[in-house]
Parts: C-alpha cells; structure tokens; sequence
C-alpha cells in the first residue's frame, strides 16, 4: 500500500504546487510523471534496503537467480523513473515501466499465495493486488508521453 499512498499523495502535492503558481506543475500529467517517478523510486530502494529479503521471498521458484532478479528489477525501476523524467525517451520508459508491472504481477501472485510479509505486513491477497496493479498500470499510461 505503501506505493499507492506515495503515489496520490505525491500527485496531489504537485498539483497543490502548480494551482500556487508553479508554471511546471500548472498541469495534471507532469504532476502524475513526477509522483510516478517517485512512486518507482521508493519501491526500488526496498530492492537493497532492509526489506530486501521480503523481495527475494517474492520471487516464484521458477527463476533460478533471485538475487539478480532483485537488483536487476531495482535498478530497472530507477530507469524508469528517470526515464520518465526526460523527453524523447520518456515513450521507451513508460513501455518499460508497464512491461515490468506486468512481468512481476507473477511475483506478487507468488507472494500472496503463500502469505509472504513484506516489513512484517502481509501483502494483499491476489484480487485486491490485481485492482493495484491496474491502478498502477493506468498512472504509468496517463503519465506517458501520449497523453500530455
């Protein structure tokens, strides 16, 4: 839940910014690519902080490196939260961040089955987490270039 929360609260607090007067932020979409970006930022750094191990638990059995699947998601995140930031290949981003959501949905399928905790909280059973995913799948689409 941790991202949804940084993901509204973000976005409503760029847009609060941009109806203050902030020429940049005088707008909904680069209000969503910010607080996207955030959101992307904050779940890669549980890729090599303590929650770590949660993250590793998550892996489904089937992918024999989870230490690499870990980082590499991690880091691929970080590039797409940059990515997103930058114009011109902010289209190569967004394609990347939906691929990802939709590629670690297994993950959290994985995760859900089998009562995995992540920071000591049990993640969401899967039809809730499914309704998350196509939430967070809608922010990335609406904060990619397309709809500017």
């Amino acid at each position: 839940m941790a991202p949804f929360i940084v993901l509204c609260t973000t976005f409503l607090m760029f847009r609060g910014i941009g109806w203050l007067g902030v020429p940049m932020l005088d707008h909904w979409h680069p209000a969503l690519q910010l607080a996207v970006a955030l959101m992307f930022l904050m779940t890669a750094s549980a890729h090599w902080g303590k929650r770590r191990t949660d993250l590793l638990n998550m892996v489904p059995p089937g992918i024999k490196n989870k230490e690499r699947a870990v980082t590499w998601t991690g880091i691929l995140e970080i590039a797409g939260a940059a990515g997103l930031l930058i114009p011109g290949i902010d289209w190569i981003a967004s394609i990347g961040l939906l691929l990802m959501l939709i590629l670690m949905f297994p993950a959290n399928i994985h995760a859900a089955r089998h009562k995995i905790t992540i920071n000591g909280k049990q993640v969401l059973p899967v039809f809730p987490r499914l309704l998350l995913q196509l939430f967070f799948i809608t922010a990335v689409v609406l904060a990619s270039p397309w709809f500017k």
